[in-house]
């Protein structure tokens, strides 16, 4: 039985923080459309709540340290802690039955969740009073972040997937 965070575990979590933190620098130009949830997703499908839950959060900070800290910051930390956590609860348990096209559409998804989190802390933080239209306002960004999962999801999940398995069989 392999250590928890023991040298490895911690370098594994680096380079996917680091992996993110990149992907959410690099596609800023695009509003919404990163990689860093898809990246998420993966990571907490293949080892666990805590590990995603270490990702979301440093990856989270370090990049908005660069794209800018305010109270959105917090809203966003809530945001990835309920993807990492309906990840984990949710869809983990049906992670081995193989069933792409279900975690591709968890992906897209999981972008329209993470938005309406957002906007649930946001409208109140701006002083507005009509949640829905505010919501209806930020849709279209909800639904790129989502189509951004989802094509993420597919190009990334093949990629980590035996990168994860190869981790857990040397640990």
């Amino acid at each position: 039985m392999r250590k928890r965070f023991d040298a490895k575990h911690i370098a594994l979590l680096a380079i996917l923080t680091a992996l993110a933190y990149v992907g959410r620098i690099v596609f800023q130009f695009l509003p919404n459309v990163q990689p860093m949830t898809a990246i998420i997703i993966i990571l907490t499908l293949n080892m666990g709540l805590i590990d995603g839950l270490i990702v979301a959060s440093l990856s989270l900070f370090l990049s908005n340290i660069f794209l800018g800290l305010g109270p959105w910051t917090f809203a966003q930390l809530i945001s990835f802690a309920a993807i990492v956590l309906l990840t984990s609860l949710v869809m983990k348990p049906l992670y081995l039955k193989k069933t792409k096209p279900l975690f591709v559409l968890f992906a897209f998804f999981s972008g329209i969740f993470y938005g309406f989190i957002i906007s649930l802390f946001s409208y109140k933080i701006y002083g507005l009073t009509n949640f829905w239209i505010y919501y209806a306002y930020g849709l279209w960004f909800d639904l790129a972040h989502g189509f951004g999962n989802a094509a993420f999801y597919l190009i990334l999940e093949p990629i980590l997937r035996p990168l994860f398995n190869r981790f857990k069989e040397k640990s």
